[in-house]
C-alpha cells in the first residue's frame, strides 16, 4: 500500500503538460504573447527561427495580451513562436568568489575567469530595511579628496549624488574617490556608459589591489534597457549582501541618469504617457525606491556608503532625474563647467553642494573651519569679476579683504591632482590652520 502511494505520489508530480505561449507581435522593444498565464517578473524563453532560445521577461499584459522584453537584441523572432514560461523565480548564490569579478545585469560573469558560485542566496531585487531599524550614520566616510573630506563630509551609511554635465570630471572624480575611500568591498555599477569605460575604469581608477576587493556590475550603453534597470538593481543587491554580513561597503553607480532612462524607455514602451521633459510618472516612483534600498541596514557592525553620478543635460540643475536626485539622496555634490573651464579640479562648487549628514560626523572646531571658508569663497564670488578690472578698493570691507587675501590659499587647498591622496585627517587638520 505505501509503496503504491509513493508512486501515485512520483506520478502526480510529474507534469501532464507544458504551458506554452505563442507569439503574435513585435514591435519596438516590446514582444507581445498570448495562450499561457503569465505573472510581471516572470523569465520566459523565445523560440527563435533557429531554434535557439530567447530570454525575456514580463513587463506588463493587457487582458490576455503579454508583454515581454528580451534581455538582448531580438533577432529571428517570428509570429507564433513558442514561448516557454519559467516556472521558478530565479535566483543567484554568492559568497567571496565573487570579488575581483565581473558580472552582467544578470549575474552571469563576463570576464572569461570561470563560473561564479557561492553559499548565499541573492535576489535580483534590493532588499527593504525598515525606516526604524536602520543604523543611524555616525562616523565619517575617508574619501580621499579633499574638498569633500574638508567641506562635504560624507558619513558611512550616506548616499550621496555627484551632479554636473556631460565632459566635467564625473567619472575622473569617481576613479578617485574608488582608489582611495576607506571600504572593505567597492560595488561598482557602469550603467549605460560607453563600453570604452569598462576596461580604463579597472585598469586606472581600480587598479589590480583594487580590483581585489571589488565586484563590478557593467551594462553599457548597447545593452537593453531591461539589462540596464536589472544591472543597477543587482549592484544594490550584491552591495546589500556584504552590508549585511557586517562590511564596510561603497557603491558607486554611474550613472543614476542613465538608470531612469531605461526606465523612461521601457515605460514608454510600455504606453505609459510622458510627463516632465518626456519621464512617465513611473521614473519618479521607482527612483526612490532604488536609493532608499542603500545605505545603512539593520547590522550595528556593517555599512553601505552610495555615491551615484547624475548627469545634468545641459548644464541644467533643474533637469527633473537632477532635482528628484538632490530632494531623495543625502547630499549632493556639484561640479561646474566653470570652475572646470578655469582648470581648477575637481572642479567642485562647495557653495552650490551640501552634505546632510555633515554635521553628525564631524567636530564643532571642524564644522566653523567649513563655515568660515564657504563664507570667504562666497564672499570672494561677488568682487571676483571687479578685481581685474581695478574696480575694487581696498580697505572699505575688511571681510572682503580677507576674503580676497585668502583665495589663492583657498584655491590651492580645494584643488587636487588625480593621484594625489588627501587622508581625512591631514584635510581637517589643514582647513582649521588655513581658517584660524
Amino acid at each position: 500500500m505505501i509503496a503504491d502511494a509513493l508512486r501515485k505520489l512520483e506520478f502526480d508530480a510529474v507534469p501532464m503538460a507544458t504551458p506554452t505561449g505563442r507569439l503574435v507581435g513585435a514591435s519596438g522593444l516590446l514582444l507581445e504573447a498570448v495562450g499561457c498565464p503569465l505573472h510581471t517578473g516572470q523569465r520566459c524563453q523565445i523560440e527563435t527561427v533557429t531554434g535557439e532560445w530567447l530570454d525575456a521577461q514580463v513587463v506588463g499584459f493587457r487582458d490576455k495580451l503579454s508583454f515581454l522584453m528580451p534581455f538582448k537584441k531580438a533577432i529571428g523572432l517570428q509570429t507564433g513562436a513558442r514561448v516557454l514560461p519559467s516556472p521558478d523565480k530565479a535566483t543567484l548564490a554568492i559568497g567571496p568568489s565573487w570579488l575581483g569579478r565581473m558580472v552582467n545585469g544578470l549575474g552571469e560573469p563576463i570576464d572569461g575567469l570561470g563560473k561564479l558560485g557561492g553559499e548565499f542566496p541573492l535576489d535580483y531585487t534590493p532588499p527593504r530595511v525598515h525606516p526604524l531599524r536602520k543604523k543611524p550614520v555616525t562616523d565619517p566616510l575617508d574619501v580621499g579628496i579633499r574638498a569633500i573630506n574638508s567641506m562635504l563630509t560624507i558619513g558611512r551609511g550616506q548616499r550621496v549624488g555627484l551632479m554636473a554635465g556631460s565632459g566635467v570630471g564625473k567619472s575622473v572624480l569617481l576613479g578617485m574617490m574608488t582608489r582611495q575611500t576607506v571600504a572593505d568591498v567597492v560595488v561598482v555599477g557602469l550603467i549605460g556608459e560607453r563600453s570604452r569605460e569598462v576596461r580604463e575604469f579597472v585598469d586606472m581608477s581600480l587598479g589590480t589591489e583594487g580590483m581585489r576587493k571589488a565586484v563590478l556590475v557593467i551594462a553599457p550603453a548597447d545593452e537593453s534597457p531591461l539589462m540596464r534597470i536589472m544591472a543597477t538593481e543587482l549592484c544594490h543587491s550584491i552591495a546589500a549582501h556584504y552590508r549585511d554580513q557586517g562590511k564596510n561597503v561603497l557603491l558607486l553607480v554611474d550613472s543614476l541618469t542613465r538608470y531612469a532612462m531605461a526606465l523612461r524607455e521601457q515605460a514608454l514602451a510600455l504606453g505609459e504617457p510622458p510627463a516632465t521633459k518626456g519621464y512617465p510618472p513611473s521614473v519618479f516612483s521607482n527612483l526612490p525606491q532604488l536609493v532608499e534600498s542603500a545605505g545603512n541596514g539593520e547590522n550595528p557592525v556593517g555599512s553601505m556608503s552610495a555615491i551615484y553620478t547624475v548627469l545634468a543635460e545641459g548644464d541644467d540643475q533643474q533637469d527633473p532625474v537632477v532635482d528628484t536626485a538632490r530632494a531623495i539622496l543625502d547630499g549632493h555634490i556639484v561640479l561646474t563647467r566653470e570652475l572646470a573651464e578655469r582648470g581648477h579640479y575637481p572642479a567642485i562648487n562647495v557653495g552650490a553642494s551640501v552634505s546632510r549628514c555633515m554635521a553628525h560626523v564631524i567636530s564643532p572646531t571642524h564644522m566653523n573651519a567649513a563655515r568660515a571658508l564657504k563664507a570667504a569663497v562666497a564672499r570672494h564670488e561677488r568682487v571676483r569679476d571687479l578685481i581685474p578690472l581695478g574696480a575694487y578698493v581696498p580697505g572699505a570691507d575688511p571681510v572682503t579683504d580677507k576674503a580676497v587675501n585668502l583665495h589663492p590659499h583657498i584655491e590651492d587647498f580645494l584643488c587636487q591632482g588625480s593621484k594625489e591622496p588627501a587622508p581625512f585627517g591631514h584635510c581637517v587638520e589643514h582647513l582649521e590652520r588655513l581658517m584660524a
